[in-house]
């Protein structure tokens, strides 16, 4: 819904700046995904894991965080579960996918405290991928993307089919490329099973 803009914006956001902010949240996640896929990383993420992750799992969410400075991988896994335009949280998820991009200060405790935010909400028999990407681009900052699947809470999106991403006018959902075709039962003409009329004969 619409209402969850006011969580993020002030008395002086215009209408058209809040309708930005929600189209930041669609292109960070288009973008996430392509990264996920496209971008080489020191513990690689591919289409494999990311279909792993949505196969047959009905709807999806989608974390981005961004952070520096201190406790930066946390901070930035702690925004990625907890975005206020986020269609709902991610706990109880079965599969999730988890990258940490960073330059190469980062260290291997700081990512082990933002896996470790991220496995805290997620089921306890979760499925969880885990990435990194060392980016010297980055500069001081981490960013953390999670694609979580596999709900079985109440509250869970109720489309299925597709990734959710929290925007103003409520979800947005990309349809789902990633789910198993059904297989189609053939049957087989057997002449030996029909009678055949007595004047055919």
């Amino acid at each position: 819904p619409n209402d969850r803009l006011l969580s993020v914006a002030n008395d002086k956001t215009s209408v058209l700046n809040a309708f930005k902010m929600a189209d930041e949240v669609l292109l960070q996640g288009v973008s996430g995904i392509t990264n996920l896929i496209t971008t080489p990383g020191l513990i690689n993420t591919d289409f494999a894991d990311v279909r792993m992750v949505l196969s047959n799992a009905g709807s999806a969410l989608m974390g981005i965080g961004q952070a520096s400075g201190d406790e930066r991988a946390v901070s930035a896994a702690k925004q990625a579960i907890s975005s206020p335009l986020l269609e709902s949280a991610i706990d109880g998820a079965r599969g999730v996918l988890l990258n940490i991009t960073g330059p190469s200060s980062m260290g291997l405790f700081e990512m082990n405290a933002a896996a470790e935010i991220i496995h805290g909400v997620a089921h306890q028999d979760a499925n969880i991928i885990f990435g990194t990407v060392i980016d010297d681009e980055m500069g001081d900052e981490v960013k953390v993307t999670v694609i979580a699947a596999g709900f079985d809470r109440l509250d869970a999106p109720s489309a299925a089919g597709g990734l959710s991403l929290g925007n103003g006018g409520g979800s947005t959902r990309i349809t789902e490329l990633f789910a198993e075709p059904e297989e189609v039962e053939t049957i087989e003409d057997d002449d030996d099973d029909f009678d055949v009329p007595s004047f055919l004969k």
